[in-house]
């Protein structure tokens, strides 16, 4: 049998709540290996596509494959086990643990260790070797032992990118990455997204057009829970369909 073409495939998902359908039919192929950014108005369904593709909700109808797998209905565990990994908008780290402590807990179950608590985690050499590699990855070498409670926001989304890819996931979806910062502080983020996600497949959603533009291989274009458009920036910059929908100002030229 021939490996999938696609690390991420939606096909026809729908998902409704109640009498109100949020995602009505999106198609969506992500290739191994490329950076795909989604966006779009608010109330689009981005959340609600990034929740069904991670597990969080299953879909009402329709496929979702991940490296060929159909994993609609699976659980936020499940998907994990399978490869893929999320960041959330919202920070979501061990406060009172150090930016290391945090990093170790979140390389303990892909190296097999589960929750064995007669193991002195002072003897688990490759679970420490892995999280100093990302330590270093995500630039935070000086931090190790801060706790991530006090870390500056920056540091925490930096922190947080480097727990999602730390599992050694190949599917890496990032939630708005660098919502609140600064210009120099989302520069700062996109070069850290694009180097630890070499070699992965990487979604994200993202308001920061200056971010999808610098960043993405290809965007698509969500509205009213349908991907109107995916296709290489340029190409999405050009869309008379995004620009009418979303990237439009005043005079129709892409903002």
């Amino acid at each position: 049998m021939s490996a999938p073409s696609h690390a991420l495939e939606l096909r026809d998902v729908r998902k409704q709540f109640g009498k109100s359908e949020i995602i009505r039919g999106a198609q969506l192929q992500v290739e191994k290996g490329e950076r795909l950014a989604v966006i779009g108005p608010n109330g689009a369904g981005k959340s609600t596509l990034f929740n069904l593709v991670s597990g969080r909700f299953a879909p009402t109808s329709g496929g979702i494959l991940l490296n060929g797998r159909d994993i609609a209905g699976a659980t936020p565990y499940q998907v994990n086990r399978l490869g893929l990994a999320r960041s959330f908008q919202i920070s979501n780290l061990f406060n009172n643990l150090s930016v290391y402590e945090n990093l170790r807990c979140a390389v303990l179950w892909q190296l097999g260790y589960r929750y064995a608590f007669w193991r002195l985690l002072s003897g688990l050499r490759d679970a420490h070797a892995r999280a100093e590699e990302v330590l270093e990855l995500i630039g935070l070498q000086r931090q190790r032992h801060t706790l991530a409670g006090v870390l500056t926001y920056a540091e925490q989304r930096a922190l947080e990118i480097g727990i999602t890819i730390a599992g050694g996931a190949d599917v890496i979806l990032l939630d708005e990455p660098t919502a609140g910062m600064s210009r120099s502080e989302s520069d700062a983020a996109v070069e850290l997204i694009r180097k630890v996600t070499v070699g992965k497949t990487l979604l994200m959603v993202e308001h920061d057009m200056g971010v999808v533009f610098g960043l993405a291989d290809r965007i698509a274009v969500l509205v009213y829970g349908e991907v109107i458009a995916c296709d290489t920036p340029a190409r999405i910059r050009a869309n008379p369909a995004v620009q009418a929908a979303y990237l439009g100002d005043a005079h129709g030229e892409v903002a």
